[in-house]
């Protein structure tokens, strides 16, 4: 405690002024230089008793900090009492709290890029293996011209696929991190939509199938224009993809107080009830999917929906067709 500076200054005060006391006390009364004398001693001693506490409890917050930068945050030092001790205990204990938060979301992350590595390598690796075999074949000199072609026309399918895949994750992995900002533009949904099917629209002619719209052509949403129709399209692809020739595929769109609703629905193959759960995780691949599908289209969607305080839901039944219902909550001020 001799360290103390503050102890020493008091200690110094406190001795000069009972010896001050017991001087001038002795010309009365000898008592009153003995009481002196205690009284001082006595408040020496609470103030030593004192400061040997609140270095005790210093201590322990040194100790429990101590902890807290070898990665320990279960421990709890608040006493939930009054004073400038346990202000800063609960100050400390809320700052373990906040880092023991942060440190289990790193954890999550770290979890999530590692699938996520895992995912594109799986991803990867079977276009990469067909291109290398493909690529010993059109390296042999008797490989006839026909053939040689049709080879190389698959490399650069397979290349186009890596090309997407790889700029689909890089679009997944920003909005994921939050690094994307969304931006808020009033457009009308029947725009919206009709230019979110355009790069469609061949496909759905192929397969005769007959897309219709309904809804207030006056309807308008907040959101981000482009995000959203990228939503919108791997959505309504999703329908084209699981309808078969001749079917339709329904857009209906409408308000509330609430929010802006967009219901994409088709009379397709639909999906078994135990895949609903998992239809928007990455690269999930249900029993009806294309042989050339990813599982990475829906995943992108329900990312841009939701990162602009949206929802989207699904419904669906085997042999009855899909229903996909997005919805845009409005921001009130």
């Amino acid at each position: 405690m001799l360290r103390n500076k503050e102890y020493v200054i008091w200690l110094v005060v406190s001795v000069l002024i009972g010896s001050c006391g017991v001087v001038a006390v002795s010309f009365y009364s000898n008592n009153a230089a003995v009481w002196t004398a205690i009284t001082v001693g006595l408040l020496v001693g609470s103030y030593s008793i004192f400061t040997r506490w609140r270095y005790k409890q210093i201590r322990l917050l040194s100790e429990f900090l101590q902890q807290i930068r070898n990665g320990n945050y279960s421990l709890d030092v608040r006493d939930h009492r009054e004073g400038e001790l346990s202000i800063l205990k609960s100050d400390i204990y809320k700052m373990s709290a906040l880092l023991s938060e942060h440190n289990e979301q790193l954890q999550i992350e770290k979890q999530k890029l590692t699938e996520a590595i895992s995912d594109i390598s799986h991803q990867l690796k079977t276009p990469l293996t067909s291109m290398m075999m493909m690529s010993e074949l059109v390296a042999d000199d008797q490989l006839p011209h026909e053939k040689r072609q049709q080879f190389a026309g698959q490399i650069t399918a397979q290349l186009e696929r890596i090309d997407w895949l790889v700029s689909s994750l890089l679009k997944l992995s920003k909005i994921d991190s939050g690094t994307i900002v969304f931006k808020k533009e009033t457009i009308a949904v029947e725009q919206l939509v009709q230019q979110a099917l355009d790069p469609i629209r061949i496909t759905s002619e192929l397969k005769q199938q007959t897309i219709t719209m309904t809804g207030d052509p006056t309807l308008m949403i907040v959101c981000d224009s482009n995000w959203t129709k990228e939503a919108l399209l791997n959505i309504v692809k999703n329908n084209v993809e699981h309808t078969p020739v001749g079917g339709q595929i329904a857009i209906r769109y409408g308000e509330n107080p609430l929010y802006v609703e967009i219901v994409i629905e088709d009379n397709g193959v639909g999906m078994a009830k135990s895949e609903l759960p998992y239809l928007f995780k990455r690269f999930f691949r249900g029993r009806q999917a294309s042989e050339n599908s990813v599982g990475i289209g829906l995943s992108m969607s329900h990312s841009i929906v939701t990162s602009q305080r949206g929802v989207i839901d699904v419904y669906s039944e085997a042999g009855k067709g899909t229903t996909f219902h997005l919805k845009f909550y409005k921001q009130h001020e």
